[in-house]
């Protein structure tokens, strides 16, 4: 009987030696660590929420991009290395990489969260397949920031108050769409803006509403328009293919299903919500539930100046981007995202 107790225990500890040698931690870099998508959604699903849903088998530890002083461009690439397991950022970031990749957010074709999710989601199997054949990575969620919006300092009542104006711009398709309104495009980072709105480097910038509420643009700005210029800037979660590769199926099907229904799903939800509550914090025109509400003048968007930029953005930017990215993407596009939101892009 002592025999098999013995035997018993050998077996029982080889189990759960097994277990622990599969268990896998995953390095993971986030997006912006001062921003809402990372303080509730990235950390807590990362540090807790996997460990719990998959008993411990899959655990991560967490830094983010800004914190490890490397630049938003490069996560992808360093994650294409091995560098770490999963990264994540704004797919705007990469676009250097692929112009493909700019029809994952393109300005003004979706205002409202639900059609946001909708062009992601028709996007996806373009993302998967350039993340893919780019980045040697395996795309596992796709999240949205709020609707890129304009931050001026200095008074602008309507669109075409931006024509001459420097404006900082949130990706290289944005950068096209203000420059085909005849403002000047400029490309700067998103930490170094509050100082180049005070020192008049730029006249405005582009960025989410809640963002710029949260790294503090109210202070250096004066002006909020609300017609969403910069589109929502999608920040896209990958792991690297290899490590990916390594995972068992099971592990796979818990990450999988963990991140679409833990992270993915409630990151959209708040979304919708999200453009009014950043405004009236920003404005003071409104209840704030978050905090401290501000004095910007809103600009609101009116249909003269929806009709003008759609009209740009259908007759100069998206064929220029065509013809960037090429006939195939763009066919991919026109039947995919292009169906969904009702945007035709004409074909050469």
């Amino acid at each position: 009987m002592k025999k098999f107790l013995a035997l018993s225990t050998l077996s029982l500890a080889a189990l759960t030696a097994a277990s622990a040698v599969q268990a896998e931690e995953l390095s993971v870099v986030g997006s912006w660590s001062s921003l809402p998508l990372y303080k509730q959604y990235e950390m807590p699903f990362w540090t807790e929420t996997l460990s719990e849903v998959s008993g411990g088998d899959l655990t991560a530890t967490m830094t983010t991009h800004d914190q490890m002083g490397i630049a938003g461009g490069d996560v992808f690439r360093m994650l294409s290395q091995g560098v770490f397991d999963v990264g994540m950022t704004v797919g705007d970031y990469a676009v250097a990489d692929s112009a493909a990749l700019e029809g994952l957010d393109v300005p003004l074709i979706a205002t409202d969260a639900a059609t946001a999710q909708k062009a992601v989601e028709a996007a996806r199997p373009m993302v998967d397949d350039i993340y893919k054949d780019v980045f040697n990575a395996k795309v596992l969620a796709i999240a949205p920031y709020p609707p890129q919006v304009v931050f001026c300092n200095g008074e602008v009542s309507n669109l075409e108050g931006l024509k001459g104006k420097k404006v900082r711009a949130s990706g290289r398709m944005t950068a096209k769409f203000l420059e085909a309104l005849g403002a000047e495009g400029v490309n700067i980072g998103f930490g170094e803006v509050p100082g180049a709105l005070q020192r008049g480097v730029v006249d405005c910038a582009v960025t989410g509403a809640g963002s710029g509420y949260n790294a503090g643009w109210w202070e250096v700005s004066t002006h909020l328009i609300t017609l969403p210029l910069g589109g929502w800037d999608p920040v896209v979660t990958a792991i690297n293919l290899d490590k990916w590769n390594s995972l068992s199926d099971a592990q796979k099907s818990t990450l999988e299903s963990a991140i679409k229904e833990k992270f993915e799903a409630p990151a959209w939800q708040s979304a919708q919500g999200a453009l009014a509550n950043d405004i009236a914090c920003l404005t003071g025109t409104g209840e704030c539930t978050y905090g401290d509400a501000h004095d910007m003048t809103l600009v609101a968007a009116n249909e003269e100046d929806l009709a003008k930029a759609k009209e740009v953005l259908i007759s100069e930017v998206l064929p220029e981007w065509a013809e960037r990215a090429g006939p195939e993407w763009a066919k991919r596009w026109n039947d995919s995202v292009g169906k969904v939101t009702g945007v035709e892009l004409t074909l050469n």
